[in-house]
Parts: C-alpha cells; sequence; structure tokens
C-alpha cells in the first residue's frame, strides 16, 4: 500500500477507536519494519529518522508531553524528541534552520517565518480553539490607581513588541473605546523584566502569559483585563516546516502526531488533575503558583480558522511588522502573499 493511500487511511481512522481497521499502529507501515505487537495487539515499527518538536516552557504542550511520558510515540514507530528553548528567537532559529520539524508557537510567530523565507504549515491549534483555552492579561498593582483600561490611556504598558502579547493588549484597548494614539507600548522584551518593573511601578501596567497573571494574582497583582472574557483573541499553534511536512513521509508523520495528539487531550480533559506533576515539571511553573494553576481544557487538532488568523495578519501590516501583505488558507494552513 501506498504512503498516500495510507494517510488517507489514517486521516480517517484519527476520528475511530484505536481497535480499529487503521489503527495508528496501521500508519505506521509506511515508516517502517514490524519489530513485534503491543499489549492491544497492534504492531510496533521499529522507529524511523528522529523527528524535533521544538516548544518554550509552556502549559500548551500538555497533551503531547504527556504522550512522550507514556511511550505513544515510539507504541507508533515513530521517534520523537521534544526540545524546550529559552526564547522565541531561539525556537524561530531551529525551524529556519531546520533543526526542528515541528514547533509550538503562535500565528504571528507562524506569519513572520513565512514572510522571511521559512514557509511553515500551522497544523492544529493546541490552546485557544475558545477564548476560554489559555489567558493573556494587562496586569497592574493593587495601589496604581488603575481600575479599568480607560484609565491605562497614555500610560505606559510593558510589552514586546511585534509579539502576540502586543496584539491582545492593543485589541482589549481598542475594545474598550480607547484610541490607537493613547495606547503607549513601553518596550520590554523579557516577560520576568516585564513583570518585575510592573511590580515596582515601573511601567503602570504590563502584558502577561497565564502563568505570570497567576503568580502575580497570588501576590496581590490586578488583572485589569484579560482575554478570557472577550472576543478570542490568542491561540498557539502547532506548525510544522512546510518543506518536511509536504513530503510523503512528513505527511504521515503529521497524521498521526494528530492522532497522538487528540488521544493524549482526551486523557486529559478526562483527569487533568493526575496530569499536574508532568505539567509543572515540563512548564516550570512556579513554586507559588504549582498546586493552584488551573490546568485548561485542551482542543483536538483542527486547523485555525480564517477568523482567528486574518485580523491578526491585518494588525501586523498596520503596525509594518509585515512588508507585504499576506493572506492565509484554512485548508492548508499556510500563508501566501496576498
Amino acid at each position: 500500500m501506498s504512503l498516500a493511500c495510507l494517510l488517507a487511511l489514517c486521516l480517517v481512522a484519527m476520528a475511530l477507536p484505536l481497535s480499529g481497521a487503521c489503527s495508528p499502529g496501521g500508519a505506521g507501515q509506511g515508516q517502517g519494519t514490524v519489530i513485534g505487537r503491543d499489549a492491544a495487539g497492534n504492531p510496533v515499527y521499529a522507529p524511523t529518522d528522529e523527528i524535533v518538536v521544538a516548544t518554550m516552557a509552556t502549559e500548551d504542550l500538555l497533551p503531547l508531553w504527556v504522550a512522550e511520558r507514556e511511550g505513544a510515540f515510539e507504541k507508533r514507530g515513530i521517534r520523537v524528541r521534544i526540545e524546550t528553548f529559552q526564547s522565541a528567537q531561539e525556537l524561530m532559529a531551529a525551524i529556519a534552520s531546520g533543526e526542528a520539524d515541528f514547533a509550538m508557537t503562535d500565528p504571528l510567530v507562524a506569519a513572520t517565518l513565512s514572510a522571511a523565507g521559512t514557509p511553515v504549515v500551522m497544523e492544529w491549534v493546541t490552546l485557544g480553539a475558545t477564548s476560554q483555552q489559555g489567558r493573556f492579561g494587562i496586569m497592574t498593582t493593587p495601589d496604581s490607581g488603575i481600575k479599568t483600561l480607560r484609565d491605562l490611556a497614555g500610560k505606559p504598558i510593558g510589552v514586546g513588541q511585534n509579539t502576540l502579547l502586543e496584539y491582545v493588549m492593543d485589541q482589549l484597548m481598542l475594545d474598550a473605546g480607547i484610541p490607537a494614539d493613547l495606547i503607549v507600548a513601553e518596550q520590554v522584551p523579557k516577560i520576568p523584566v516585564r513583570f518585575e518593573l510592573m511590580r515596582s511601578g515601573k511601567v503602570a501596567a504590563a502584558v502577561l502569559p497565564g502563568t505570570m497573571l497567576a503568580l502575580g494574582e497570588k501576590e496581590g497583582m490586578v488583572t485589569v483585563a484579560e482575554d478570557s472574557y472577550s472576543r478570542n483573541l490568542s491561540q498557539s499553534v502547532m506548525v510544522s516546516r512546510a518543506d518536511f511536512s509536504r513530503t510523503s513521509q512528513g505527511e504521515a508523520v503529521t497524521a498521526l502526531l494528530r492522532f497522538i495528539w487528540d488521544e493524549a487531550v482526551a486523557k486529559v480533559n478526562g483527569d487533568p488533575l493526575s496530569f499536574r506533576g508532568l505539567l509543572v515539571e515540563s512548564a516550570s511553573l512556579p513554586e507559588a503558583i504549582q498546586e493552584s494553576f488551573p490546568i485548561s481544557a485542551y482542543p483536538k487538532a483542527a486547523r485555525p480558522t480564517a477568523a482567528m488568523i486574518d485580523p491578526l495578519l491585518a494588525w501586523m501590516l498596520a503596525k509594518g511588522y509585515l512588508k507585504a501583505p499576506l493572506s492565509y488558507d484554512p485548508m492548508t494552513g499556510m500563508f501566501k502573499e496576498a
């Protein structure tokens, strides 16, 4: 059977139970030689070349960490190494250089890579299928006198330029009726530094991800606004290098990863507290929030919609972060010049 046929069968099998005619093990026929059977009787295949998934230390990748811990990759005949990077710049460099085949990142980074000559495919949303999944917000100190976003008009807000956090800040402020010329972004690229500047009152507020918001709230800081209670403004996504995923082998590997993701999502969503220890370890959660940080519900693998991506691309162009317009095709998950 050809890889193309195997891929088609496995895409159908993603909706079937593991005992179906084309179980994830069955897809591995295109990947290697049968070397045995697992406890359920599914064939186990010899590992192929190692697949590298790049990520930051973040909650967004929990289902794949679960899959890694439980040996799900090996059972499906693929070797996967999850590599954690310390900065978005390092992660982007790994994808651009070919060091990584997949990366957990965000649509802004994906668009930036594509515009810079490294085409990527947004394979599925890891968090952010709904606004309640994942959390970005604007935080201040309890004695700042800032109660609403309107109180921040004309005041410096710590944020990293050309980031999804800046996009969320702008949209929250604009939705609150604050004119664009009164949104004052103070460039503070490093999130821990941004948090400290906010806590010490050196900036009026800071735009932060969910872990830092939770840490600040534990210390008495105040979240003025967040995207969990607004429009669905932010997503994290699993991307692949187009030159890898658009090969027959890459398509088969991607289909397996999507299946493995969905299988792990069902486990996490079914009993999230049992995976708290793994989340604490893998996402390097600060000690103060290790027992209280909420574990998100994760979505099944599906590409971002045009409604999620098109406003972000328009914002990037208006801010000058794109030199030319890009359009997004939700059927392929890819960008092209508009």
